[in-house]
């Protein structure tokens, strides 16, 4: 991979991400070029170049220096591009099947050229038609698992791992985290957007004081614990998959942070989706949960035993008190996540692509219930089935 350093920056058109494509020798010469920004997200432009002969095509991302959700009243940091090519590079040094290729980047001017995943969908467009993708889980699970103990005290010299830390302090992208995760949906704030409708139950959130006190422990812990290098995104949206293969996308909020952080952002969004299913569809949901957890703890187990470099890893008892404080952790992350996508800025398409707006209403209100109880009762679930039986009774 190559970094550079270029001109002043200005953000690309579908002309210039192609001219940029053609000088990086990145097609053959004379290739008939296709290109068009396909970016649906809220901080970046995306290109998808592809030869049309041969259907071979490359991505080119670039961050735009605001929120497009907002507008240009909202700044934010080109340095995030920067992040995200090297936590990508990081990610492949250890799982390099679960993240795609990066070819180029350009500090100044925010880019980032990497592999075309488009023989795979997103997760989560996916997940809402209705397929299971059977091996999903699994990559996710080895995935955060390798990722984690490599980056972590246990995995990697301590002194080692503070510097990588230095190279991912991401404060403007956290503050997104931080505001509009652990924050706004436990507030009265003008960022928060919900139907008229909800009113009632959101309000009742808000004056729920035994809720905010552990919304707050959690948004502490996020704060201050800098356990491993995470993705700090990883929601179905950050995810290519097919039935066989998986690709993780858009670490631009990767930071060293609590090491359940990324379990339950992912635990979140497939609780999202089962909450916009009928019942007799929401098993595979669940089955991914649980999936997810034993891979991860099977694997992070047995680098721990095999792998660990720090002098205390054999003490009885310590990696069992460092899996079950990531899974209370992972449980409270999931249920700030689940309350902020059914309240706050931004929103998912599980819950409002629900058609009938009766069932729409339906579902996010059972969205906040089962946050709220995931956050308050995160320390009495004893594995994953507590998932299902959270699910199961907040469904009124």
């Amino acid at each position: 991979m190559t970094i550079v350093q270029s001109a002043v920056y200005e953000p690309l058109t579908e002309q210039k991400a192609t001219a940029l494509a053609v000088r990086l020798g990145l097609f053959r010469d004379g290739a008939p070029l296709a290109c068009r920004e396909i970016g649906d997200g809220n901080l970046n432009l995306v290109f998808h170049i592809v030869d049309q002969a041969t259907k071979q095509g490359v991505i080119i991302k670039q961050a735009l220096p605001y929120a497009k959700v907002v507008g240009e009243s909202w700044p934010l940091t080109l340095k995030r591009a920067v992040i995200e090519s090297n936590a990508l590079r990081t990610f492949a040094s250890y799982v390099p099947q679960y993240v795609p290729k990066v070819y180029y980047s350009d500090e100044s001017l925010a880019i980032t050229v990497m592999e075309d995943l488009s023989r795979l969908q997103i997760a989560r467009k996916g997940l809402i038609e209705g397929k299971t993708y059977p091996l999903l889980s699994r990559h996710i699970g080895e995935f955060i698992a390798k990722t984690a103990f490599y980056t972590s005290d246990f995995g990697m010299n301590q002194q080692e791992k503070k510097k990588l830390a230095q190279s991912f302090v991401n404060p403007e992208l956290c503050k997104i985290t931080e505001d509009l995760v652990f924050t706004d949906p436990f507030f009265d704030h003008d960022t928060n957007n919900f139907e008229d409708e909800l009113r009632p139950d959101v309000e009742a959130l808000w004056e729920d004081d035994r809720l905010r006190l552990e919304a707050a422990k959690l948004k502490r812990k996020f704060l201050t614990e800098a356990d491993v290098l995470l993705h700090g995104d990883l929601h179905t949206g950050s995810i290519f998959a097919s039935d066989d293969e998986t690709k993780v996308i858009d670490p631009e909020f990767a930071f060293y942070g609590p090491i359940g952080f990324d379990l339950g952002q992912f635990f979140a969004n497939l609780l999202l989706n089962a909450l916009s299913r009928p019942e007799a569809e929401r098993q595979p949901l669940f089955v991914h949960i649980d999936s997810t957890w034993k891979v991860f703890t099977s694997i992070f187990a047995e680098l721990w035993q095999t792998e660990s470099v720090e002098t205390y890893a054999a003490t009885p008892g310590l990696l069992d008190e460092v899996l079950r404080q990531a899974f209370i952790d992972a449980v409270g992350f999931a249920g700030c996540e689940v309350i902020r996508r059914t309240i706050g800025l931004a929103h998912v398409a599980d819950l409002d692509g629900i058609e009938q707006k009766d069932e729409r209403l339906a579902a996010k209100r059972h969205a906040l219930r089962l946050g709220r109880r995931l956050i308050v009762e995160r320390a009495e679930l004893a594995g994953t089935d507590g998932f299902r039986r959270l699910f199961i009774e907040t469904e009124r």
